[in-house]
C-alpha cells in the first residue's frame, strides 16, 4: 500500500469522521485539515486535538472571503495557546478576485498582514491564488524577501493550476506546488504538462476535499481516500512509480509543515 499525505482538505461540520478510517485505510495516514475562517479554525484545530497520530491543522483568513472582522490577531491567540504545536502553517490564505474582484485592496491589505504573522510564528504558509498571480506574487516576493526561518519552509501553493512562468517564479522564491484532482481532469493537458516539470523536491498532493474529485471518481464527494488516484496521475505524467512518488511527496510535506513523526 503506498503511504500518502494529503496537505490540503476542508473538514465539513456535519460529515463527521468516518472520512479518516476510509483514509488510513487507502494509505493516507498523514493529514493536513486547513481552516480560512473562524468557525473552520475552530473545526480543524478540534480535529487536530481528537485524532494527534494522523492530522494537523492549519488555520487562516482565506481568499475572497476577506472581511473587516478578519483579524489576524486571533490567529495570534490560537499559536500562543497550548493548540500551538497542532497548528503546522497559516492557511489557508491569498487571494481570489474571481467572485469580488472589488475587494482586492482589503484581500491584500488580509494577506499581507498573514504573512507577516506567519514570518514571525515561523509557520509555512498555504496561499491560495485565482485570477491574482501578479499580486500574490509580489506580496510573496517580499515575504521571502524578509523570511528568517528555514529556506524550506516558507510554503506552498496549494491547488497549483497556474502557468509554466508563474511555476518557476514561486519555486524561484523557495514555495512548493501542490497538485490536485484537477491534474487528472481531461482538459488539464497543459496542467500535467506543467506538473511534469516540478521539481520532486518541491513537489505535494492534495485532494482540496469535499471538492475536485479526481478522475475516475467524479461525480463523488471528494475525500482523503481519494488521494492515491492524483498520485497515481501525476507518476504517469512523470514517468514515476506511484510509491516513489508517494514517498517523496510525503517526505516533502513532512518537512515543509515540520511534521516529526
Amino acid at each position: 500500500m503506498i503511504a500518502c499525505f494529503d496537505t490540503h482538505l476542508h473538514p465539513e461540520p456535519d460529515a463527521g469522521t468516518d472520512w479518516i478510517p476510509r483514509a488510513l485505510a487507502a494509505g493516507v495516514d498523514r493529514l493536513l485539515a486547513v481552516g480560512g475562517a473562524p468557525d473552520e479554525n475552530q473545526l480543524v484545530l478540534d480535529l487536530a486535538r481528537r485524532f494527534p497520530a494522523h492530522l494537523r491543522a492549519a488555520i487562516g483568513f482565506g481568499r475572497h472571503r476577506a472581511t473587516a472582522g478578519d483579524d489576524p490577531a486571533g490567529l495570534r491567540e490560537s499559536l500562543q495557546s497550548p493548540d500551538a504545536p497542532l497548528i503546522r502553517a497559516i492557511g489557508e490564505i491569498g487571494l481570489d478576485y474571481h467572485y469580488e474582484p472589488h475587494t482586492a485592496p482589503a484581500q491584500r491589505e488580509l494577506f499581507a498582514a498573514q504573512l507577516d504573522l506567519a514570518r514571525q510564528v515561523r509557520r509555512p504558509v498555504i496561499v491560495h491564488s485565482r485570477e491574482a498571480d501578479a499580486d500574490t506574487l509580489d506580496l510573496l516576493r517580499e515575504h521571502a524577501r524578509l523570511w528568517s526561518g528555514p529556506a524550506d519552509r516558507i510554503g506552498v501553493l496549494h491547488c497549483f493550476t497556474g502557468s509554466a512562468p508563474f511555476a518557476q517564479s514561486l519555486l524561484d522564491l523557495g514555495l512548493y506546488l501542490s497538485f490536485s484532482g484537477i491534474v487528472t481532469f481531461a482538459n488539464a493537458d497543459p496542467l500535467r504538462q506543467v506538473a511534469a516539470r516540478v521539481p520532486t523536491d518541491r513537489l505535494l498532493v492534495e485532494t482540496d476535499a469535499p471538492y475536485l474529485t479526481p478522475v475516475p471518481l467524479r461525480g463523488r464527494k471528494n475525500e482523503p481516500a481519494f488521494l492515491p488516484h492524483v498520485v497515481d496521475c501525476l507518476a504517469r505524467v512523470r514517468g514515476e512509480s506511484a510509491p516513489a512518488l508517494a514517498a517523496a511527496t510525503r517526505t516533502n510535506a513532512l518537512a515543509l509543515f515540520g511534521w516529526d513523526f
